[in-house]
Parts: C-alpha cells; sequence; structure tokens
C-alpha cells in the first residue's frame, strides 16, 4: 500500500518512488491510495495494480488483510504516518519523526528526489529521479494535437499570474500562427473565459471545465508548447516530455521545478522565477516574486521554445 492522496503535481512527482516500491517487491500487488479525482490518471503507472480511492489524512477505507508492506508518501509525519500504521502492516516506510524511525527528512530537497531517496533509503533499491514518464490516455483528446496550451489557474492565489498577462501570451502565440487553447478545472471556466476573451480567441478555445482529468492529460501529451504557473498541468508537461515556460512565485523551481530529463537534447522547459523562496504557496494574495515576471519574458521563453 503506497499513499499519495494529494494533488496532480504530488501524484506526478511521486511516480519514480511508486516505481522504485514496485521494483523492490516485484510479486507483490501494489495499491496505491490517492483522491478519487486523479484515480484514472493513477491508472496510466505501470507500476499500479489498484487504486484505492483515499482523502488527505483521513484513515483508508482498505477492506483486504493488512498488506504486507505500507509506504507513506505524503508527508514528513506523524499525521499521515498515522493513516498507513493504521492498516497493521506487516512493514512499515515513513520519514523519521518523533517515535517513527525512517530517513531524515531534508527540507530543502526537491520532490523528487526525496521520495526516491526514501524508498532507496529504506527499501535498498536504486530509485530512479528520472522515471517520470506517463502512459499517454486511451481518450480521444479534446483538440487536436501540435495546440499552444495557456493554463491560467493554480490553487491558490499566490501562485497565480495575472489573467491580463496570460492573454497577452496567448495573444502572441495565437499572433505566430498557433491554434491557442485555454485550460483549466471546472472551478476556473469564468477565469479561462476571461483569458480568452482578452486574447481575442473564441469560446471554442477554453477547454476549461470541458476536460476529464485523461482528457486533459491526453491534450498535454499532444501539445506544441504549454504555459502555465507551479501546477499539475506543468508536471504533466513534464511527464510527457512536452516544451514548457512554467512561472514560478512562493515556491523555489529547486524544490518544484521541471527536472533535466535524460535524453532530452537542450532545454525543453523553461523556468522564470525571481524569488527567493520565503514566499506562501498557499497565500491569499499574488506573490511579489511572481509579479515580477513579465509578459515580454515569458514571450521571449517561448520564441526560444518554438
Amino acid at each position: 500500500m503506497v499513499l499519495r492522496p494529494l494533488g496532480l503535481g504530488d501524484l506526478l512527482t511521486g511516480v519514480p518512488a511508486i516505481r522504485a516500491v514496485r521494483a523492490a517487491v516485484p510479486g507483490h500487488r501494489l495499491v496505491l491510495a490517492t483522491t478519487a479525482a486523479l484515480a484514472p490518471l493513477a491508472a496510466l503507472v505501470d507500476a499500479v495494480d489498484e487504486v484505492l480511492p483515499a482523502r488527505e489524512l483521513e484513515p483508508l477505507d482498505w477492506p483486504g488483510p493488512p498488506p504486507e508492506l505500507a509506504v507513506d508518501l505524503h508527508g514528513k509525519g506523524p499525521a499521515s504516518h498515522v493513516v498507513v500504521a493504521g492498516l497493521h502492516p506487516g512493514r512499515l516506510l515513513t520519514f523519521a519523526s518523533p517515535g517513527w524511525p525512517g530517513p531524515v527528512w531534508y527540507p530543502d530537497e526537491h520532490e523528487v528526489h526525496r521520495w526516491c531517496r526514501l524508498v532507496a533509503e529504506g527499501l535498498g533499491v536504486d530509485a530512479d529521479p528520472d522515471a517520470l514518464d506517463l502512459a499517454v490516455p486511451g481518450v480521444a483528446p479534446p483538440a487536436p494535437a501540435g495546440v499552444a496550451l495557456v493554463h491560467p489557474g493554480a490553487a491558490f492565489p499566490s501562485r497565480r499570474w495575472p489573467a491580463d498577462r496570460f492573454a497577452a501570451v496567448a495573444r502572441h502565440l495565437a499572433d505566430r500562427g498557433l491554434d491557442v487553447r485555454v485550460t483549466g478545472g471546472p472551478a476556473e471556466v469564468p477565469l479561462a473565459r476571461a483569458v480568452a476573451e482578452a486574447a481575442g480567441l473564441g469560446e471554442g478555445c477554453v477547454l476549461a471545465g470541458r476536460t476529464t482529468t485523461l482528457e486533459l492529460a491526453a491534450v498535454v501529451a499532444g501539445a506544441r508548447v504549454v504555459v502555465s504557473g507551479d501546477t499539475g498541468v506543468a508536471h504533466l508537461a513534464t511527464a510527457y516530455r512536452r516544451p514548457s515556460v512554467v512561472l514560478f512565485g512562493p515556491v523555489s523551481p529547486a524544490l518544484w521545478g521541471p527536472p533535466l530529463r535524460a535524453g532530452e537534447q537542450g532545454a525543453l522547459h523553461v523556468v522564470l522565477w525571481h524569488g527567493d523562496g520565503t514566499g506562501d504557496p498557499w497565500g491569499t494574495a499574488l506573490d511579489p516574486a511572481l509579479a515580477r515576471v513579465t509578459v515580454a519574458e515569458v514571450t521571449a521563453a517561448l520564441d526560444s521554445l518554438l
């Protein structure tokens, strides 16, 4: 049993560690406990045999016998440690915290490397941080291949670049002759429509609220380029090796940014950041570091990729 009931980006950064768990116990059935919304995407990870719907820091509704191994890929504990320990597993792997043995948690470690190290040290197996690839969903994407994706949303206001700047970027891409689509979740439909309208794009360019998780992944997998903030879509671009420009603010890209992938020629992902890592990723106002990212910087980065 592997615990990871968080957001889209959290799931995708944990994929190499999940694959390493599979390598450590190849004869076992691997059950991934993640959110119901991410269950279809989790099924695209070749190491996962079964997905158990779960909610953050809530007891798992597991009807089976105690697992032989339970791995906490949620956090440093102890709240998440209790969730996996409640299954009474034969063996428990967690980061060290008072009363819980395990590898030491380093706050300045990249998210992908952190969970790979937990599995490598705890289970004595190689964990490849580059094992981030995701299978392409077997669904028809709601947009043709080669579109330019603009994703203006983020979970918290501190990580949302202003809509008028995203609109200027979308207009720039359209002026270059690209087919631009604006993505987002159901709650981000008004934002996506505002960006599209300000950019002079038609209503048909707005995909926000019209895609399932798998359809969104399929669109990203075929995209010509992706521009977004520090959010889950950026991690999809990494998983599918699609060129991207990612705008960071309160959080350092050294912790959550797209890593250099093996076999990639040149810089496939451009990260823009003017911060010091002291911002609040859950803040209710635009982070000053993100506000310092200009439209000209973003369009120049896109031009370099295109």
